[in-house]
């Protein structure tokens, strides 16, 4: 008997997938302890990033989206 996968909540919270297929997520490490990041760090922290490759089936998997 078939089974669906269970979508995986913290990834579908983390993660939205754009019109052209690819992942958008934030960027890590601005939580906290980056009071000595120069601004040129902290700036390039700001906004999002893309995730492109083969791990995207993985994650669309786990979003229930596959």
């Amino acid at each position: 008997m078939a089974k669906k996968n269970k979508t995986n909540k913290s990834v579908l919270k983390r993660i939205k997938r754009t019109a052209t297929g690819k992942l958008k997520h934030g960027i890590c490490g601005k939580r906290h302890l980056n009071a000595h990041f120069n601004a040129k760090q902290r700036r390039q922290l700001r906004g999002t990033a893309t995730t492109t490759g083969a791990i995207v089936k993985k994650y669309l998997i786990a979003m229930g989206e596959y």
